[in-house]
């Protein structure tokens, strides 16, 4: 099936603009999630030519298209459609879960049209609303394997107590697209990015690129490796987020990988490497000195002295302390003083902060066991830390594991464990990395096919093996949706099962 014409009608590079021209642009959306409303409600109101095709749609965004003046194709997608090769797109704007391999993307790459993602086209229109200086607001790019949420909600939080306009947004669920036109205006815009928005915005280094204020890949572990087709693909999509930084490239100094990345990046000329981690901090790091969170990056005299941010005991207070939540305040803090946030503005800014549910969240202590609902760790990568901040815990693992080997985490961190209790429809690769790499460690299977009482029975068993003192722990390191709607389901129906059995408060 032919499709549009490679040569353009319409000079794109001069598309950097909300006041350009985008009158009659034709332009295809795929998917039709609040990402892809998003992008087509933003078109429209540019005066672009939108035609929205999706496999489902949404009835609530369905409804809303002819409104704004936006078409809808709704249909299967394992082909290219002959509506949209006929209605010859200039430009396709893909929502994130349409992978590289996905037919319509290899036919938009092989017709020679403009593939953007949401992230791109929102660089390119920044300019809607303005800071009070008359210019757009800074853009701080925050990715990883894990910990991206977290670590955008922290900078945003520091960005406000530093009297900074500011809104998290991207993949943590607001689409940028949305702040960009809001008439409040912003002087800081914190953009969480998965590595399938950053492989879309590899796709265009013409002019006027994205160029952040400063950036962090946290860490990078396998992950979503049947989206990109292999772990260097997975890499290299994260590694953009480094690209033309102006100001700070915030790094993770033990995760060798986001060093390297900050070495191999094309950034501005001035931009500095900042690292951080839980050990004593270089004259350019963040880190922790006798239980003390402190800044040797962004002061005029870092040779010598360090600012103080705050104290692993006052995280404590709070259920800050584990050492992953401690790196990602480290992070989000490196991120919050590039932009001259003082250090009375983050520790004021910690005083509130409160982690998201399903994110190492005690949902309940009955009969002298700790119920920990981490259900958010939905990678090996993530339970790991899960496990290092509760050493010797009754481990619920399994679900979906999205093609990641879940042997290299069972033999670091399996035999850690006081016992184990898989679920979901992959838990065969889960007993069997048991069985090779622990094969002490009593582990017990819940059948993925009981979805409305899996939880209660996983409960009952842990209630049978846990004692006083133990913590039990949600920690799939694996997706849900073979069993849930979601983590934040699976993490629900866990707290919801434990209050079933004791009748604890959650």
């Amino acid at each position: 099936m032919s499709g549009a014409s490679a040569e353009s009608p319409r000079d794109l590079d001069a598309l950097h603009s909300w006041h350009a021209d985008w009158s009659g642009l034709r332009v295809a959306v795929l998917g039709l999630s609040v990402t892809g409303f998003s992008a087509a409600d933003t078109l429209a109101e540019l005066g672009a030519d939108v035609l929205v095709v999706t496999e489902n749609a949404a009835e609530e965004y369905a409804r809303l298209l002819p409104v704004i003046g936006a078409r809808l194709w709704e249909g299967a997608l394992d082909e290219v459609p002959a509506e949209l090769a006929e209605f010859a797109p200039e430009v396709v704007i893909a929502s994130p879960g349409f992978a590289p391999h996905h037919p319509v993307i290899a036919w938009v790459q092989a017709s020679g049209i403009a593939l953007w993602g949401d992230i791109e086209l929102a660089w390119r229109v920044r300019d809607k609303v303005l800071r009070r200086d008359g210019t757009p607001a800074d853009w701080v790019l925050i990715t990883g394997t894990n910990g991206k949420t977290t670590t955008t909600q922290l900078t945003a939080a520091m960005l406000a107590a530093g009297g900074l306009r500011t809104a998290p947004v991207g993949n943590i669920g607001v689409p940028v697209l949305d702040a960009i036109r809001d008439p409040a205006g912003f002087d800081v815009l914190v953009v969480e990015l998965s590595s399938h928005q950053l492989w879309y915005l590899s796709l265009n280094e013409g002019p006027g690129a994205l160029s952040p204020h400063a950036s962090v890949c946290l860490n990078l572990a396998d992950d979503h490796l049947e989206w990109h087709g292999s772990f260097a693909a997975y890499r290299d999509a994260k590694a953009v987020v480094y690209r033309h930084t102006r100001v700070a490239c915030v790094y993770n100094k033990a995760d060798l990988a986001t060093r390297e990345m900050v070495e191999e990046a094309e950034v501005i000329e001035g931009c500095r490497a900042i690292g951080f981690d839980l050990g004593v901090p270089g004259p350019s790091d963040l880190g922790l000195v006798d239980g003390i969170l402190v800044d040797r990056a962004f002061l005029e005299d870092r040779r010598t002295t360090a600012l103080e941010l705050a104290t692993v005991p006052e995280l404590a207070e709070r259920g800050l302390a584990a050492p992953h939540i401690v790196a990602n305040i480290l992070a989000a803090a490196a991120l919050a003083r590039s932009l001259e946030v003082a250090p009375a503005a983050i520790a004021e800014a910690l005083t509130s902060f409160r982690l998201d549910p399903h994110r190492i969240e005690v949902v309940a202590v009955t009969a002298g066991i700790t119920w920990v609902d981490d259900s958010k760790a939905t990678n090996p990568h993530a339970a790991a830390s899960s496990l290092a901040a509760f050493p010797g815990a009754v481990w619920i693992i399994g679900g979906q594991l999205k093609g990641v080997d879940v042997s290299p985490l069972i033999a670091a961190r399996g035999g850690g464990a006081k016992a184990a209790i898989v679920i979901g429809v992959d838990r065969g690769e889960v007993t069997e990395a048991f069985a090779r790499h622990a094969p002490a460690i009593p582990v017990f299977e819940v059948d993925h096919t009981q979805t409305e009482d899996v939880m209660a029975q996983v409960v009952e068993l842990a209630a049978g093996i846990a004692r006083d003192g133990d913590v039990v722990l949600l920690a799939p390191a694996a997706a849900s949706f073979d069993q849930f709607a979601s983590y934040a389901d699976r993490g629900t129906r866990f707290a919801r099962a434990v209050q079933n059995r004791y009748g604890a408060p959650h």
